[in-house]
Formats: structure tokens, C-alpha cells, sequence
């Protein structure tokens, strides 16, 4: 392939309204243009990337029995009212009108179509399992697009679903994605996690997030590619290296999620559903009087603390919240917060959001900084774990201006249920004892759900079993973000060059180190001037020679400065570059290895072995 047939609108500097590393990279490389606000074009390079992705997991799919088809994206609204979430979704949801004035959305999932289609075309048991898939764009009406292809309003996505006549086959299923999916992310190169997740919108229970790891810039010798000049990071100026980590610290840490784990142990989870270890030990504290005391302009647990001389650990912190359509009291330990994701899936409710003050002082008698459940009637009162093993707490009194002291469970106040809401906290002991928490932040790349029947029963998808009887379809859905899968991988294969220049100075540049089984192109041969006979010569034997072998071959053939050549080479983040030269006569050529910055000559005779040997050892 001709560059100057390809549209690569490469920048000479970092754009100046991006964040993280893969979004500047995706824009000064010429990957990616935005269009308007959230939504992007793929660009020549990255839609070469994309379908490497995409051939990866057609291959493992095929390995599970799952089949491709394509749904639309412009749905039916009728299908989600069926199902419910056309009205609980929230503002993300694309909707619009036809000239009949019928009601659309903009598909973002798919669970409600596939489903109707199972249902319009099976009966029986006897055709199940079925396992389907599709790769397409999805549209969610984000209220801050950010981050480049990470959080859009139009995305990539593979999204597959599961329909099944038992729970066993279910559980079959879903652990074939489970491999699957770490087969294809194993093959993309990436450090990642499959953790507990959360179903949310989807309605599953049993879920597990992948997670692309991106917060480790402790090690700088990972981030940096040291030209063939440089034997070791030690020979770079402790001013130099000072500047690089000024320069990784710039930009944002890519992810928006929390992945907490078991340093030394299996445990990992997303924070929204991690947990810690708990142990029910009885207390034979002395149970104290109950005591009123005036807390005048102490509201928060800070000033509480301080003012009665009391440790934090010691309060008890009273929320109120309205789930859907009522209000439900929440206790916590001082030092806590709640974990809003636990306390929506223990209520199973469609929405969660505190309650508002003047509710709360109309039904309880005080503003908030005053609440507490001593004495409380009327209301669903819902306690962390640690709550059950506190003595002579202090609560507020319902009375602004008042908290008591030595407030005892079951003497003084009553809980309907323990659960656990808290959000962990690093260092703390991992729920199965084995290892301590540690918290790391990351990019959600794939989510498999059990669904069981949650759509089927609300859209009446049912099938025949071996006697007769109609059962809903239990279903599994599995999805992946294709175009996020592109910025996670950026941001674990960014690097930084250095090389020393012919005065003895240090410059750095970021550039793209991409695995080579997602590589746009595998080679990038690139001739210093295109006016030279024998170097063009030369360049179009090499071109024929490497892609006789199999290789994606990309030739700068532009009428470019040499400097303006290997500045792009550098950026766009091909494996190999063969640089055609002034020894281009001589049958004599540059080979430069990205991931190591290692160059070498080769005579033209040994260029494809000394490629074949390159691909064997990386």
C-alpha cells in the first residue's frame, strides 16, 4: 500500500484538548477525527487495527459455536417498552420520531431485539442452545463525552446473546466466553482482569467484567524505547528522566473504574462489588447509658467527632434514600461510605437517589447532620454489617443540634437487615482471607451477564420443554467495546522514545508500540529520497519480496523530508521500518525495530529471513 494513497492527517504536536495518551495519540497519528462532540470517523489506520480485532474474535467465536448476524440499530420502541427499560433506561437513550410519528431509538444494546427475534422463530426446547453475535455501532446519548474513544455517544461493539432451555447449559455457555474472551485479549496483547461485576442496566446477577489495566507509571524503563545510541536508561541526565515523568504525569490515568484485587490471592472485583473480610465477633463491652447531649453547629462526622472527643469509628452515620418510590434509612459505620451499586442491588431497585432534605425534615423532624435511628418507627431500616458489632455508639437525635451517646442495638433502636454496603478500602484483608486489597484503576473492555429471564418473562419469550410445558427462555448476554478495545491498547502500548542527538542532547517524543498482531501494517518501508532510482528500485523488489510472504506492507513514497518521514514512521507505530537509503545501490538496508529501537544493516538477500527470525523471537 502506497502513503500517498492513505489519509493519515498526522499532527506535529499533541492536541491540546485531549486527556489521556490514546486520544492524543489516536489524533497526532492520524487514527481517528472527530466529527462532533463524542463521535469519531476511523480513519484508514485504525480501521485496519479494528478488523485484526475483529478477525480475532470471529475466530474464538467460531471456536464456541457462536454465530454472526446483523441487527439493526435503528429499533422499535415498542420492543422496550415490553421489556420496561424504555422509560427506566435514562437520558442516554437515543429517541426519536418517524414521519408516522412512531417512536425509535437508537440502539444502545440489543438484549430486546435479539430476544424478540428468538421468540417470533423458536418453540421448542429441541433448538436450544442458540448462541448469536453481532459487531456494530451503539448509540448512547453520554452527558460528558470524554476521553477520546472511551466514553462517545457512538461506539463499536461486539454484543452476543445466549438462549437457552436450562440453567447447565447457561453455565456452559457463559464459561465459554469467559474464555474466549481471554483468549482475545490475551491475543491483543493486553494486561487485564476479569473481575466481579456489576449488571446494571442489563438486569443480570451473575456478571464478570474484563478490565485493561493502565495505572502503573511506578516503572519507567516500561514506558521508554531508547534509541540505538543509548545502551541504558542510566546513561539518561536525572533532569532528562525528571522531564519524562513531568511528561507521564500530564496526562490523565486512563479508566474510569476501580479494580480492587488480592495482592497474593484470586480475588478481584470491580469497587462497586468488592468486598472485604468480615468477622462477626460478639462484643462483652459494657453497654452504657443512653445519653443526649447538645451538638451545637456539628453536623458532619468530622465536627461530631471533634466536638464530643469521640474516634469517627465510633459514630454511626444515618442516611435516608428514595428507592424508586420509597424511603429507606441506611446505617453506616462513621469511617464508611456507602456503596450505592450494593444498596441498588440489595433493594433491586430501578432507581436509587438520596432523598431530598426537606422530605427527610418533613417526615423525621431534622435536617441532615441530625439523623439517627433511635426511637425510629415507619421506615425500612437497612444497616451495613459493621453496624451489628458496634457498642455505645453515637447517632444523631432527630432534633437539630443533638446526637446521643451509648446508643446500643436492639435496647436503644432496631435493624430490619444487615448487608453488606460499604465501599472497601485498600490494605484491607480480601473476602476469602487470601491476600490483602489493592486498588488499581482500569478500562472496562468486555462484560459477560447471566440474564436468566429477565427479558424473556417481560416479552413473553417462551419455548416448550420435553413435556409440553412452556418455560421462558433463559438467556446470556456478552459484550465487548470494540473501539475502547483501540484506546485500551494505546494506553498499555504508548511509549516514549529517547535518543541522544549528534550534540550530545537527550529528546523525547511519544510514539505507538503496537503488538504485532494488531499492527495497521506489519512492515513500513520507507525510501529517504524518492528521486533516487535505485532506491525506488530497490523499494518496489523489497514491497513484491514481503508481501509474497504474507506481509501488510506500507511504502512511504511521498515527496517528504527524510526528518518528516521517520517522524510519522515514529508516530503511526509500525513493528519493523526498513529505511532505503544511501546504500540502496549496495543492495544494503536499515531495519529499525520498534519495541526495542534496535536498528541494523541487512543486505536486500536477507531482509525477508532477518524479518521471519524478528517475528519468531518477539
Amino acid at each position: 500500500m502506497k502513503q500517498s494513497k492513505m489519509l493519515i492527517p498526522t499532527l506535529r504536536e499533541m492536541p491540546s484538548d485531549a486527556q489521556v495518551i490514546s486520544h492524543a495519540l489516536l489524533l497526532r497519528a492520524g487514527y481517528v477525527r472527530q466529527v462532533t462532540s463524542g463521535i469519531y470517523a476511523y480513519l484508514p489506520l485504525a480501521q485496519r487495527v479494528l478488523s485484526k480485532l475483529k478477525g480475532i474474535m470471529r475466530e474464538e467465536f467460531d471456536e464456541i459455536g457462536a454465530v454472526e448476524l446483523l441487527a439493526p440499530a435503528l429499533l422499535t420502541a415498542d420492543l422496550w417498552r415490553e421489556s420496561g427499560r424504555y422509560d427506566t433506561y435514562g437520558e442516554d437513550l437515543y429517541k426519536l420520531k418517524n414521519r408516522d410519528n412512531s417512536d425509535f431509538i437508537l440502539g444502545p444494546t440489543h438484549e430486546e431485539t435479539m430476544t424478540a427475534l428468538v421468540r417470533d422463530e423458536i418453540t421448542s426446547y429441541k433448538k436450544l442452545p442458540l448462541n448469536i453475535y453481532q459487531i456494530q455501532p451503539k448509540y448512547r446519548d453520554e452527558k460528558r463525552p470524554r476521553y477520546g474513544l472511551l466514553r462517545g455517544r457512538e461506539f463499536i461493539m461486539k454484543d452476543g446473546y445466549s438462549f437457552h432451555a436450562n440453567y447447565e447449559s447457561l453455565d456452559l455457555t457463559y464459561n465459554d466466553y469467559k474464555r474466549a474472551y481471554e483468549n482475545i485479549f490475551s491475543r491483543a496483547g493486553l494486561t487485564f482482569k476479569g473481575i466481579i461485576g456489576d449488571g446494571g442496566a442489563m438486569g443480570g446477577k451473575d456478571s464478570q467484567e474484563f478490565m485493561a489495566v493502565t495505572d502503573d507509571r511506578s516503572d519507567l524503563n516500561k514506558w521508554l524505547i531508547l534509541d540505538k545510541s543509548i545502551a541504558s536508561i542510566d546513561e539518561i541526565p536525572a533532569s532528562v528522566q525528571d522531564d519524562i515523568v513531568d511528561e507521564l504525569n500530564k496526562w490523565l490515568v486512563a479508566g474510569e473504574d476501580t479494580i480492587v484485587y488480592a495482592e497474593g490471592g484470586d480475588y478481584a472485583a470491580n469497587l462497586e462489588m468488592a468486598a472485604s473480610q468480615f468477622e462477626n465477633h460478639p462484643s462483652h463491652t459494657e453497654l452504657l447509658e443512653l445519653e443526649k447531649v447538645a451538638t451545637p453547629d456539628a453536623k458532619t462526622i468530622e465536627e461530631v467527632s471533634e466536638f464530643l472527643n469521640v474516634d469517627a469509628s465510633k459514630l454511626i452515620k444515618t442516611l435516608v434514600y428514595k428507592a424508586d418510590e420509597d424511603l429507606v434509612v441506611v446505617l453506616l459505620r462513621g469511617t464508611d461510605e456507602l456503596n450505592e451499586v450494593k444498596l441498588t442491588n440489595f433493594l433491586g431497585a430501578d432507581f436509587l437517589e438520596p432523598a431530598a432534605e426537606d422530605e427527610v425534615f418533613e417526615k423525621l423532624g431534622a435536617h441532615f447532620g441530625s439523623l439517627g435511628p433511635v426511637g425510629l418507627e415507619g421506615f425500612r431500616i437497612i444497616a451495613d454489617r459493621e453496624v451489628e458489632i458496634m457498642n455505645n455508639s453515637v447517632v444523631g437525635a432527630d432534633e437539630d443540634g443533638f446526637h446521643y451517646i451509648n446508643a446500643n442495638l436492639e435496647r436503644d433502636f432496631n435493624v430490619d437487615e444487615f448487608v453488606d454496603l460499604r465501599t472497601v478500602k485498600e490494605g484491607e484483608v480480601s473476602p476469602d482471607g487470601r491476600g490483602t486489597l489493592t486498588f488499581a484503576r482500569g478500562i472496562e473492555i468486555g462484560h459477560i451477564f447471566k440474564l436468566g429471564t429477565r427479558y424473556s418473562e417481560s416479552m413473553n419469550a417462551k419455548v416448550l420443554d420435553e413435556n409440553g410445558k412452556a418455560i421462558p427462555i433463559i438467556m446470556g448476554s456478552y459484550g465487548i467495546g470494540v473501539s475502547r478495545l483501540l484506546s485500551a491498547i494505546l494506553e498499555q502500548f504508548a511509549r516514549i522514545y529517547v535518543e541522544k542527538t549528534p550534540k550530545e542532547d537527550f529528546k523525547f517524543s511519544w510514539s505507538i508500540n503496537f503488538p504485532k498482531s494488531l499492527a495497521p501494517f506489519d512492515i513500513h518501508l520507507v525510501p529517504v529520497n524518492t528521486k533516487d532510482e535505485a532506491a525506488m528500485a530497490l523499494t518496489e523488489e523489497l514491497e513484491a519480496e514481503l508481501k509474497a510472504e504474507g506481509y501488510d506492507v506500507l511504502v512511504d513514497d511521498r515527496n517528504e523530508r527524510a526528518g518528516v518521514k521517520f517522524a510519522d514512521s515514529d508516530l503511526i507505530g509500525l513493528p519493523v521500518r526498513v529505511t532505503i537509503g544511501k546504500k540502496a545501490a549496495e543492495g544494503i538496508v536499515e531495519l529499525k525495530i520498534r519495541a526495542t529501537g534496535e536498528t541494523i544493516e541487512v543486505n536486500k538477500e536477507e531482509l525477508v529471513n532477518t524479518v521471519k527470525i524478528l517475528n519468531q523471537d518477539a
